[in-house]
Formats: C-alpha cells, sequence, structure tokens
C-alpha cells in the first residue's frame, strides 16, 4: 500500500468517526414515536413518494360482494368518496376487464384502460389515479361475470 492510499484510507476512517460522532450527538434523548415520521421523510415524500392507495372501505358499487370484492356480469358503477388528496385505486382480478374513469384534476376527459392478465398468471391489476369524490366504470368483456377486488396494496 502506497504512502498516498493509506493518507486516504486514514482521511476516510476521520471522517467516518466525525459523521458517528455527529450523528450520535446530534440523536435525540427520548426514545422516539414508532408511529412518527421525520419531517424530512415527508418533505421527501412530497417531492415524489409514492402515493397512497385508496381504502377499500370508502369504495360503494351495486356489484359489491362485500367490503373491496365487486362480482359483476356486463358493468359495475364504482363510488369512491372523496380521499382527501391524489390516491390511487388499485383494481385487481384473475381475468381481463375495463376501467373508465375520468382523469383528477381540472382535465375534462375520461381515462380507458383495458386490463388483461400477466403472463405470469398473477392476474389483471388496474391503478386509478382519484383525487376527489368520483364513479369509475368497470365492464366485463364477454358473456362471463367478472371478479374484481379493490386492494390497499
Amino acid at each position: 500500500m502506497s504512502g498516498r492510499q493509506k493518507a486516504l484510507l486514514a482521511t476516510l476512517g476521520v471522517l467516518l468517526v466525525a459523521l458517528f460522532v455527529v450523528a450520535v450527538g446530534a440523536g435525540r434523548g427520548d426514545r422516539g414515536d414508532p408511529a412518527g415520521r421525520p419531517g424530512l421523510v415527508d418533505r421527501l415524500a412530497g417531492l415524489g413518494g409514492e402515493r397512497s392507495a385508496v381504502d377499500p372501505a370508502t369504495v360503494a358499487a351495486e356489484c359489491a360482494d362485500g367490503t373491496g370484492r365487486l362480482v359483476f356480469v356486463g358493468g359495475c358503477v364504482l363510488h369512491v368518496a372523496d380521499p382527501g388528496g391524489l390516491r390511487t385505486l388499485i383494481l385487481r382480478s384473475p381475468g381481463p376487464f375495463t376501467v373508465a374513469a375520468p382523469a383528477p384534476g381540472d382535465a375534462e376527459f375520461t381515462v380507458r384502460d383495458e386490463v388483461e392478465p400477466a403472463a405470469d398468471g398473477t392476474g389483471a391489476v388496474a391503478r386509478v389515479a382519484v383525487d376527489g369524490a368520483t364513479d369509475i366504470v368497470l365492464t366485463c368483456p364477454g358473456v362471463g361475470g367478472c371478479a374484481v377486488t379493490v386492494v390497499p396494496s
């Protein structure tokens, strides 16, 4: 090992020790709140963190067969309560289905997607952006029925 490499290694060691001392000294003396999140985490999440999903309990439909489970032939209209911000409605099904939903914000158009099951056998998944109370139309292709589940993630 050359003298230059030794000096670089020693500098790196001193830097790590200094960072450790600062981290220990800047820590809080209490045990903390396991449910609380530091403000930095909230600020970073606001910059581009993943949006939380719509709670299945806030979705109502005439085709509902229990909380979050939808069984229908032809079509079904979902009524999503105002989530209080931009959220993602996640719909899963073992078979294909079609989703038609208004675009979030002030946009005046409807987004339509024909969702097909994945090649790996995990089923069909649709993710719909929701920022207020809205109605979403699901349709089932063909003559058979569809079973779609509203999932929290």
